[in-house]
């Protein structure tokens, strides 16, 4: 969103005859040579704990939401379910035309669900990473870049507590996954077209912005107030007085990206749904008022007393240092004669004209992950205490909002560590090369541990979902065969995965939705505890 972001030219080489090479003297920094085995060693572990997500994407089976989704796009249509959700349930439109076009294609649509996020996220995460070294002055090297994007959503689907709910349910993953992936995709839109040098590009790019902060203020609160928070610190570093920016153009990206998403989130708020659902619940202290905001603050160190307890993210930004170090200089030169330069405080060129911004500028920019992190996770805690009362804060799916962004900023971090480390361990002459090898086995180290530690849980993860699916296939075949015979009454067992609530959850009959969309999907009178 700024001039940082803009399309670096292509690489050169300066020889030792040219000018360059005689003048600058700057030491060619050789990445180790153990760094391509540790791309492929990380790309194997991280690739191979996604895979299995991917691969249990084919024995996900109905569970909570899912019936009274499935039933109602089957009868009311994509349309039918979307305008279903803004005047009875919550008004979240576009969670609800999005669920419509999942469900209509039947249970495809569910199983292949995880795929789709997990290519799109990678390939979001690559993008992004190669303009980040290609701002750092490094040319990316793709094997590793896909390798970290990989182990970053392996932390993400597997180091929480609800990985089913995260990656396998889909009324979570529309809610609380795919919004973070069309963020990504909507930054690269920004990277791509904000500095365009056609005004049509540029036009196209704010629209698109607007449009898009519209939609996902529909689609995920959570969301909405974390992506909001970090474009509106965006926006003042990006103001042209601070020379982060040379033009308005990324202010005013980010404002109307903000203005979408309040306008999304005007819609809902204002939604006959969503009136509804505030009328349910009982009355409740005001949001800001001392007790309320003593309780979210305990809320949200629940919450962050449960992340920091998982040593595994560790991962992201071990992964990020292997990256920095394995990034070599785009523009690359040969040591001349006279005495070797040591390198400069920044650890990269600022491109574009001028002295570019200030230290006060450049450290607010290295900072501003950290108030996004911070301040986004105690929004969530406190939207989900005004959502679900006390217990929300255990709504451990909606904390992909701001724990995908605290993987990026480690990751990020770590990737400046190693670009600054790396050229400071090569010239540090022959011992050069011994301390980039052990830098970098540390790194690799930590990484894979981290993705070992969590294949039990995954195991877990795996045997549940398989088991379930079997159980699910053989009581549904039954269902269908006596239903078929004419029954309008049939026993249900119910199959509890992840948390989720199954049928006969609460002894108050009228209270237990899920039965209710259970018999609307099989198209009988009720069903009975079997």
């Amino acid at each position: 969103m700024s001039t940082v972001a803009a399309e670096d030219e292509d690489e050169d080489l300066v020889t030792p005859s040219s000018p360059a090479g005689r003048n600058t003297g700057r030491p060619r920094p050789r990445p180790p040579a153990l760094l391509p085995a540790a791309a492929a060693t990380l790309l194997a572990a991280a690739g191979a704990l996604v895979a299995v997500g991917c691969f249990l994407g084919l024995y996900i089976r109905p569970a909570s939401d899912d019936w009274c989704a499935a039933w109602k796009t089957r009868d009311l249509g994509v349309l039918g379910i979307t305008a279903d959700f803004y005047t009875t349930q919550n008004g979240r439109v576009a969670n609800a035309f999005l669920s419509g076009l999942l469900y209509s294609g039947g249970p495809a649509g569910t199983k292949l669900l995880p795929t789709l996020i997990v290519v799109s996220l990678t390939a979001a995460l690559v993008l992004l990473g190669r303009r980040l070294l290609h701002t750092l002055g490094h040319a990316p090297p793709l094997l590793l870049l896909t390798a970290c994007a990989l182990a970053l959503q392996a932390l993400l689907y597997y180091a929480g507590t609800r990985s089913y709910q995260v990656l396998l349910w889909a009324p979570a993953t529309i809610s609380h996954t795919l919004p973070s992936v069309i963020g990504l995709w909507a930054l690269l839109l920004a990277l791509t077209t904000v500095n365009h040098p056609r005004p049509a590009v540029r036009q196209a790019g704010l629209a698109g912005a607007l449009l898009t902060g519209l939609a996902l203020g529909t689609l995920s609160e959570p969301f909405a107030l974390v992506s909001g928070l970090l474009a509106a610190l965006t926006a003042v570093l990006c103001l042209p007085r601070l020379h982060l920016a040379a033009t308005w153009r990324p202010f005013t990206w980010c404002l109307l990206w903000c203005t979408g998403l309040a306008c999304g989130l005007a819609v809902l708020h204002t939604s006959p749904g969503a009136r509804w659902r505030r009328a349910q619940q009982p009355e409740k202290p005001p949001m800001l008022s001392t007790a309320e905001l003593r309780a979210t603050y305990e809320d949200w160190l629940r919450m962050w007393d449960t992340v920091t307890g998982q040593w595994a993210y560790l991962a992201a930004a071990a992964a990020g240092l292997l990256l920095g170090l394995a990034a070599t200089p785009r523009t690359r030169t040969r040591p001349g004669p006279g005495p070797r330069p040591r390198p400069g405080p920044w650890p990269w060129p600022w491109p574009g004209r001028g002295a570019g911004p200030g230290r006060p500028t450049r450290a607010a920019l290295l900072l501003l992950p950290l108030p996004v992190v911070v301040l986004g996770s105690f929004a969530v805690a406190a939207g989900l205490r005004s959502g679900y009362g006390p217990a929300g804060w255990t709504y451990a799916r909606t904390w992909t909002s701001y724990l995908l962004p605290m993987e990026l900023a480690l990751c990020g971090y770590g990737v400046l560590l190693g670009a600054w480390a790396g050229p400071r361990l090569a010239a540090r002459g022959p011992a050069g090369p011994a301390a980039l090898a052990a830098a970098t086995t540390a790194a690799l180290c930590l990484t894979v541990a981290s993705m070992a530690s969590l294949v039990p849980a995954l195991q877990q993860l795996t045997t549940t979902t398989v088991a379930r699916s079997v159980a699910w296939d053989a009581q549904n075949a039954r269902i269908r065969a006596e239903t078929a015979r004419g029954a309008t009454d049939v026993g249900y067992r119910p199959l509890p995965i992840g948390n989720l609530a199954e049928p006969f959850f609460t002894s108050d009959h009228r209270r237990d939705w899920v039965a209710a969309c259970v018999s609307r999907w099989y198209d009988v009178n009720r069903i009975h505890p079997r």
